[in-house]
């Protein structure tokens, strides 16, 4: 047995004695590469993706309201994604689950400074969010490591949309997350008579690692500025995957979207992840 393989053992058999066997089952591991296919971000060039877990499915609104005690969703239920939620709600949520299950909170929150990194003139937070590197608790994906998990990372079949080509077997957007499916331009009229919404995630097919909606259903919040990658600054926050109010294009794997970090939308919201470290 190889000893890369067997540092892989070692890491999830560490991780597994964390958690219970329902917070196991909740995330995928995702075996990481060298040379990652992230050739739509920015920079234009491989990336190695460590090992690491992410959500099978996107947070719901049961599992945000369990550790959050509030509901921002405008579509109720227990099973939909957790939805109208900014950039520092998700951060938030990350440190509070982790706080929750005993876990070492990923991020320090200081609301006190703001951050100069961000030089949005609309963004009226500004909390500074710094990494607690080798914690063990939740945290958002990286642009990078989002990609290359909807995409299959190792198992890939270089699908257009997560899960396959096809957008009505794999994708909530705009045209198929109503009443009736939509024809014609994108109007808002149309959409709210149509009573387009989210849907119970894990309804459309998965992907290659088994991960469910990574394409449509509520657009995902990633950690890294949207400018430049090379670049820790910038006016907004990277958001992944499109959503059921979005055209497909947008639900593209390789599409890349932004926000304010304090942006809410009846469509946003998030997929958590954990590191692995090597003991």
């Amino acid at each position: 047995m190889g000893k890369k393989l067997i540092l892989l053992l070692i890491a999830v058999a560490v991780f597994s004695c964390g958690c219970s066997k329902e917070e196991q089952e909740s995330l995928v591991l995702v075996k990481g590469n060298a040379a990652a296919d992230t050739t739509s971000l920015s920079q234009g060039q491989a990336e190695t993706i460590s090992d690491f877990y992410i959500g099978k499915y996107e947070v719901t609104q049961k599992e945000w309201t369990d550790v959050m005690g509030n509901n921002p969703s405008g579509f109720q239920g227990e099973t939909l994604p957790v939805e109208t939620v900014s950039w520092y709600d998700a951060i938030e949520y990350c440190n509070k689950r982790s706080e929750k299950e005993g876990l070492t909170p990923y991020y320090s929150i200081d609301k006190s400074n703001k951050d100069p990194e961000n030089v949005s003139e609309f963004d009226d937070i500004k909390w500074t969010i710094s990494v607690n590197e080798g914690a063990n608790g939740y945290r958002l994906p990286t642009e990078a490591e989002w990609q290359y998990a909807a995409g299959g990372g190792m198992e890939s079949k270089q699908y257009t949309y997560s899960g396959g080509n096809n957008e009505e077997e794999t994708t909530w957007y705009f045209r198929n997350s109503g009443k009736e499916f939509l024809t014609g331009d994108w109007e808002w009229t149309r959409i709210e008579n149509n009573r387009n919404s989210t849907h119970p995630v894990g309804s459309k097919k998965p992907n290659e690692l088994g991960l469910y909606d990574m394409s449509g259903n509520v657009r995902e919040w990633c950690f890294n500025w949207y400018q430049d990658l090379l670049i820790g600054s910038g006016n907004y926050r990277v958001w992944k995957g499109g959503g059921w109010l979005g055209d497909k294009t947008s639900c593209q794997i390789s599409y890349r979207g932004k926000y304010e970090a304090n942006g809410k939308g009846p469509d946003m919201g998030l997929r958590v992840c954990r590191s692995i470290y090597e003991k």
